[in-house]
């Protein structure tokens, strides 16, 4: 698998003009109303890309990792908060099922989320964020029925969904062992979302808590083993961290694509500023590091599809390209001045904006650093067990 293959590179062309025509007029006021984009769903769904992960069995589109990651990035490009809707839409809500769920769950689930049903992800908790394994919310079964009680926060599309995949403690096991996973529907009595938060970035997508108050959840929606929801979300989020990356990338991008038009049209001292030294090797900079995020993200992505180990390669993926956005972005706003400031203007603030959550959502920085360690320090022991 090559991603310089046309293939690729039509499948990118067929992306970045859908997103051009379609999101990227909407996206300076999807920002500034911190408005939802609920008319984008439909077309998003009707082009395949709200089904990606998903095999044509179920009605999705069956697509790569790889093109899941460029089509993310792509999207991501003109506009952060229409990037994690699908990125979050894809691999936290529909993939977890697709992966775990039962058929009867996938045939039930998976067509209504491929056609623009949004399904979420409920695992953060206010004590119980970069430390999942902490979750407080609970789950009792009596009969045939599990109670739910609890609540999770900063949850994407809490408040558009239509179903949730949600992790709760079933046992007093210590940390992660008593942890399970639910498949819960909007309108159960007891299932709300909260307010929705008033964030740094990503303003047009939707962020809130959700609560359960005595959810009745019946047995058929246990996703999964009882007490095998701590595996299912730790795989889940390997997946996502790609997407993550892949959102990342495309916001760095967009910075350097921004830098690079104001740096051409502009002059100062006679001299165009791309062709300032100081400017000049900035640029040099974010295109050189952008490429590295490229290559750690596809790398991941293709071997996802292949079927080898991935989780400390989508780590690097996710922590190089996320940091590498930050600083793009960064970089943007300082080539750019005073109207790299200017809300509106450039997009280089919005996305300065927006690519700060890929440094903290599914898995910090920090996190991403544990697993990779862990993964470097378990290869070497290995190592030594051969020899």
């Amino acid at each position: 698998m090559n991603f310089w293959d046309k293939k690729y590179q039509e499948f990118r062309e067929k992306v970045r003009a859908f997103a051009e025509e379609r999101v990227a007029p909407l996206a300076v006021e999807i920002d500034e109303q911190q408005r939802f984009p609920i008319e984008l769903m439909k077309p998003l769904a009707d082009e395949g890309y709200l089904g990606m992960v998903v095999s044509k069995k179920y009605g999705g589109s069956g697509f790569e990792t790889l093109e899941y990651a460029i089509a993310v990035e792509e999207f991501s490009r003109v506009c952060g908060s229409t990037g994690i809707t699908i990125a979050a839409h894809n691999s936290l809500g529909l993939w977890p099922i697709y992966a775990f769920g039962t058929e009867e769950q996938k045939r039930k689930y998976l067509p209504r989320g491929c056609a623009g049903e949004l399904v979420a992800f409920g695992l953060t908790e206010p004590g119980a964020g970069s430390d999942a394994g902490g979750t407080k919310t609970r789950a009792v079964l009596e009969d045939d029925t599990w109670t739910l009680n609890g609540s999770k926060c900063w949850i994407t599309s809490a408040s558009e969904c239509y179903a949730a995949v949600v992790t709760a403690k079933t046992s007093d096991e210590p940390g992660s062992r008593g942890i399970s996973s639910f498949i819960l529907e909007k309108g159960w009595d007891g299932f709300t979302p909260g307010k929705k938060e008033n964030k740094l970035g990503l303003r047009g997508s939707d962020t809130a808590f959700m609560h359960f108050d005595d959810v009745k959840v019946p047995l058929e929606n246990q996703l999964g083993e009882t007490g095998g929801g701590f595996k299912q979300f730790m795989k889940t989020l390997d997946g996502g961290r790609i997407s993550i990356g892949a959102m990342a990338l495309g916001l760095g991008q967009g910075a350097l694509d921004c830098a690079v038009k104001y740096a051409v049209e502009q002059e100062a001292t006679g001299l165009k500023l791309s062709e300032r030294q100081g400017v000049a090797f900035q640029l040099a900079d974010m295109e050189t590091e952008l490429e590295a995020a490229r290559g750690l993200i596809y790398r991941a992505a293709m071997m996802k599809d292949e079927g080898i180990p991935y989780s400390a390669n989508s780590a690097h993926a996710k922590l190089f390209a996320s940091e590498v956005g930050t600083r793009c972005a960064a970089k943007a706003i300082g080539i750019l001045e005073q109207a790299g400031a200017r809300v509106g203007e450039y997009p280089a603030e919005r996305i300065w904006r927006d690519v700060k959550l890929c440094e903290i959502g599914e898995g910090t920085s920090e996190i991403q650093r544990i697993v990779i360690s862990r993964n470097l320090t378990k290869r070497y022991l290995e190592t030594l067990n051969k020899s």
